[in-house]
């Protein structure tokens, strides 16, 4: 049985741009064969629920350096959060990595 991998979509106010990544993930992760529980929320919820992988956007970066990431927490950053190929790109080392893929 395949590990199943806990990934939380962030934004800043946790509603449309954070779903839209979600959708675009739900589509990499659906072509790889990868089954994981996906949600997805504003930055300051993030923090206290424990995923493995948190997407957002680069221009988050300098805002979740100001919190304490759990050491099993991984953050991928992106430029485009609705670009399937770089999610793919960026996000299949990850998988590779956490034994899932």
């Amino acid at each position: 049985m395949k590990k199943k991998v806990k990934m939380l979509m962030v934004c800043g106010a946790g509603l449309g741009s954070s779903f839209a990544c979600q959708m675009s993930v739900e589509d990499v992760l659906s072509k790889l064969g990868v089954e994981a529980d996906l949600d997805h929320c504003d930055i300051s919820s993030a923090v206290s629920m424990n995923p493995e992988i948190i997407i957002t956007a680069s221009n988050f970066k300098s805002q979740f350096e100001q919190f304490t990431i759990p050491d099993t927490t991984t953050i991928l950053y992106l430029k485009n959060i609705v670009n399937k190929a770089e999610i793919e790109e960026k996000l299949v080392p990850l998988l590779q990595a956490k034994g899932v893929l």
